[in-house]
């Protein structure tokens, strides 16, 4: 019986000295060049390989393995999820002026807290203190890295060991499973709830009021709308009902916009300037969501209170960077043109691309689709509805377009997830959703056609019954 040649592999040196050696040390240099080869080396042993391999071979291997290994763990992807401000996925695209504005401060030391004129120690929010005054009416701001602590800042300032007043219906839960009532304990605040799931009055307010009172406290719901038999106090008597009783009246937008978006026939989102004219003392409200701006908790409203939060300790471990500052400065300034601001924003350019743009894109598209999956497969251009996400505007959907592909004939169950995971392992990872035993494309968020075109030209699918 001939027994297999046993594997004698070239030299560690040999490897090294090969054309796509020389390559790798070039890359990722000698030092992890060398891992990687005896890395592969050790896998070949392993596996008993019998057959000769060159030495480009192996550094082919190796150079595979550390590529793979540089690999950035965050990584842009193209998303086809039909919701515009994706959580998972990152939430608000920057402008340009904002990514600028970052690429700047990341080259080279800022005044970030350095008074220039002055020549002494300044103060971060200055930044972009004077912007949100401007935009919203508000005497003063503040900033954090979000809005939920934005909302922790608030309570664990003006409301610790006291009670926070707030209606059942508002005690919501957002995004990985945090919730308002575990929020307001974290801040020290006692959750006071007064009211019902669906009918809160003016009354159950008025009499939660006593000596424990911190302030009272509106949240909008976000993520969900309640319907039917319902009532909830309005701002503007909670904000009159407050003043009576010299509480603070804190409205917390989640999202929060500072402009009207049924200016481009959305429907209306109650904006941080309603907030303050409705009597709000302070509004909280993010930056990454309806504004379209970088991951922020703002907080605006009367000076007196914004100085209480500001001197807070908690306000420095909650800080913002010098990069987010900038991308947040940058985005702010937009709004003071807004018969531009859908053009300049992504955010907002994406809310407002037209079915019609959408279905002509699905249909140049689909052809392309249909030959790179092959017979198996049937791609049909199709009518869908987009949403806006991150808990803005719920019950808002955007008439939109995409492609819906499904197995051609009989086909195992898991012959869609299949597709779905080969759409995800392309350079540049397509996102979609499956519904009704299909995987949909929503096109309304993507804006470079030819980057989609290349990912389908490095996509391996099969039959319907698989995926090579």
């Amino acid at each position: 019986m001939n027994r297999p040649e046993r594997f004698r592999p070239p030299s560690v040196d040999e490897i090294l000295r090969s054309g796509e050696g020389a390559l790798a040390i070039t890359r990722h240099g000698r030092s992890e060049t060398t891992q990687a080869v005896r890395q592969v080396l050790e896998r070949m042993r392993q596996s008993e390989t019998s057959h000769a391999a060159s030495a480009h071979a192996i550094a082919r291997m190796a150079l595979d393995v550390l590529e793979e290994r540089g690999r950035p763990s965050q990584r842009p992807v193209i998303n086809l999820t039909g919701t515009v401000l994706h959580t998972n996925l990152g939430r608000a695209l920057l402008a340009e002026e904002a990514v600028q504005a970052v690429v700047t401060a990341m080259r080279a030391p800022t005044n970030l807290e350095y008074e220039i004129e002055a020549g002494q120690r300044g103060e971060r929010d200055a930044h972009v203190r004077g912007l949100i005054r401007e935009l919203t009416g508000a005497e003063d701001a503040v900033l954090v890295n979000n809005n939920a602590s934005a909302v922790l800042l608030v309570l664990n300032t003006l409301a610790r060991d006291r009670e926070a007043i707030v209606s059942r219906g508002e005690l919501i839960e957002i995004g990985g499973a945090f919730r308002m009532p575990d929020i307001m304990g974290r801040a020290g605040a006692i959750l006071r709830e007064v009211g019902t799931t669906n009918r809160t009055h003016l009354k159950d307010y008025a009499e939660a009021i006593g000596p424990e009172t911190g302030l009272l406290l509106k949240v909008h719901t976000s993520n969900y709308v309640v319907q039917g038999f319902t009532a909830e106090v309005e701002p503007a008597e909670l904000a009159k009902l407050a003043r009576t009783h010299d509480l603070p009246f804190v409205d917390d937008l989640g999202s929060g916009t500072l402009i009207d978006l049924a200016r481009w026939g959305l429907r209306h989102e109650k904006t941080v300037q309603d907030a303050l004219k409705g009597g709000a003392d302070l509004v909280t409200f993010s930056g990454d969501k309806l504004l379209g701006g970088p991951q922020a908790g703002i907080v605006a409203g009367r000076k007196d209170l914004i100085a209480r939060l500001a001197k807070n300790p908690l306000k420095r471990a909650l800080r913002l960077d010098k990069l987010r500052l900038a991308a947040l400065e940058a985005t702010l300034r937009l709004y003071r043109d807004p018969d531009r601001l859908a053009e300049r924003l992504p955010t907002l350019r994406l809310f407002t691309r037209k079915a019609a743009e959408l279905r002509a894109l699905a249909e140049r598209l689909q052809p392309q689709m249909a030959a790179a999956l092959g017979a198996g497969w049937t791609v049909e251009t199709i009518d869908c509805a987009s949403q806006i996400g991150s808990g803005a505007l719920p019950l808002e959907t955007l008439p939109s377009a995409g492609l819906a592909i499904a197995p051609a004939g009989k086909a195992s169950g898991g012959a869609v997830e299949a597709l779905a995971a080969a759409f995800r392992a392309v350079p540049v990872p397509v996102i979609g959703r499956i519904a009704q035993g299909a995987l949909v494309l929503d096109l309304r968020c993507l804006e470079d056609e030819a980057l989609f075109a290349a990912q389908l030209a490095r996509l391996k699918p099969g039959g319907g019954d698989g995926l090579a």
